[in-house]
């Protein structure tokens, strides 16, 4: 099964080339919070295609505007779509992964978590090849889900941040693992 890709806008976007590696949570955070707003290109992807983030974001909470939240999307220059990539649609594609190739998803999920704790995903596939049994290049799953994690962290400085989202992960890891 493939990621379903809702959330694909056709539209040219005019882009700054931005580079930040992943760090440790609120040293990433501040300097998300740092940037201008505008879109940005964040990501290459060897397929052609790049992440992008888009600041600001429309995310509320409290009733508030969170002036410092961004979109992410994986952007496909070829055709000049955008799409809004989500933890949910990640998940679910990690586990449609589980079903063809555990012993594969295990080791996306182990890079995974390798993000999480601050490394860069362009250093991670350096040291290592990840298959793809099915769905969604995990390359760009990985170079997606720093921007992602690094978004909750902005919105959630006080509370868990990407620890909300690594949970569902980090779950899954365990039970592939030990099941």
């Amino acid at each position: 099964m493939v990621i379903t890709k809702r959330n694909i806008y056709k539209h040219s976007i005019d882009l700054k080339q931005l580079k930040i590696k992943n760090a440790e949570r609120n040293e990433f955070a501040k300097r998300l919070e740092e940037i201008p707003y505008r879109g940005y290109e964040v990501e290459n992807i060897t397929d052609g295609r790049k992440i992008v983030i888009v600041k600001p974001g429309g995310k509320q909470a409290w009733g508030k505007m969170r002036k410092e939240d961004f979109f992410v999307f994986i952007y496909d220059p070829k055709v000049q779509t955008l799409w809004q990539i989500t933890y949910k649609k990640i998940y679910e594609d990690l586990k449609e992964k589980a079903k063809v190739d555990k012993i594969t998803t295990i080791e996306i999920l182990k890079a995974f978590e390798r993000v999480y704790c601050g490394e860069d995903p362009e250093d991670i596939l350096k040291s290592m090849a990840l298959n793809n049994p099915t769905g969604e290049n995990p390359e760009a799953l990985l170079k997606a889900y720093k921007w992602i994690w690094g978004q909750e962290d902005v919105n959630y400085p006080l509370s868990q941040g990407r620890a909300m989202s690594w949970e569902g992960l980090k779950e899954l890891l365990e039970s592939l693992t030990n099941g």
